[in-house]
């Protein structure tokens, strides 16, 4: 059985994660961390923030705000646990945290929990190595109407995919309002999209002489970034100190 803490349980994710849970006899969620109480009762511990929490689990998955990662680490490294980050829009204030306390306790990041997201960098990579010379690239991402951070962390982990494997780093364009220039292969535009409910869906452009590659990655529900993180802290749980992410494990 493996125990978790679920920080940022009673958000959308946390709710989705707890439904998850719920079905797999082989976890159980013992504590839940959230600044904003929910009236629903809930078969575990809950805690208001990690530094009051007394509960000890063989992992945390943090699905929370950028602004609760410093005592959500704080808490992780004093009792050894080690944590899955999924939060996104984080900062390099954040980051820093994260390195710093990954030389205690195993953390896992990614700004994105989907295994095709992380699949779809490998294949960015390829492509990249073969079309860099003649092709444009171009990456827009959809997402809700409630989402907070644009361009959303999975568009900017794409990006950065990208740029791994260039010879020449591509300069990020985040939108083309007011630009009056030619687009020059050396830029690469990033166009965020709003509306509704969507998931999230990302889509790469190779835009080349007289022909167009498209890579699409469309999440149909957030079940598809619950399952990711789980199968992260399974992965994590008993490894030791150090920063790991979706590379490790796809």
């Amino acid at each position: 059985m493996l125990n978790i803490i679920l920080n940022g349980c009673n958000g959308k994710m946390g709710k989705t994660l707890q439904k998850i849970i719920s079905q797999d006899s082989e976890l159980s969620i013992i504590a839940g961390i959230d600044l904003n109480m929910s009236s629903e009762p809930v078969p575990f511990k809950l805690y208001m923030s990690p530094l009051d929490c007394e509960t000890k689990a063989d992992v945390v998955i943090d699905f929370s705000r950028h602004d609760a990662i410093e005592d959500l680490l704080a808490y992780c490294v004093k009792t050894k646990v080690p944590v899955v980050i999924a939060t996104t829009g984080l900062g390099d204030t954040e980051l820093e945290l994260i390195w710093k306390a990954s030389e205690e306790i195993p953390v896992f990041h990614s700004a994105n929990m989907s295994l095709g997201i992380n699949v779809l960098s490998k294949m960015l990579k390829a492509a990249v190595a073969i079309l860099e010379e003649d092709f444009n690239i171009e990456i827009i991402e959809k997402h809700h109407n409630k989402k907070i951070d644009s361009p959303s962390g999975t568009a900017l982990l794409l990006a950065n995919a990208v740029n791994e494997a260039v010879t020449n780093k591509k300069e990020f364009i985040f939108g083309r309002h007011s630009k009056n220039d030619q687009c020059s292969i050396g830029e690469m535009g990033i166009h965020a999209v709003r509306g509704g409910s969507i998931p999230g869906e990302h889509t790469v452009i190779f835009a080349g002489p007289d022909e167009v590659i498209e890579l699409t990655h469309t999440a149909y529900s957030k079940e598809v970034f619950a399952h990711g993180a789980l199968k992260a802290a399974k992965f994590i749980y008993a490894k030791s100190s150090g920063l790991y992410s979706m590379d490790d494990m796809t």
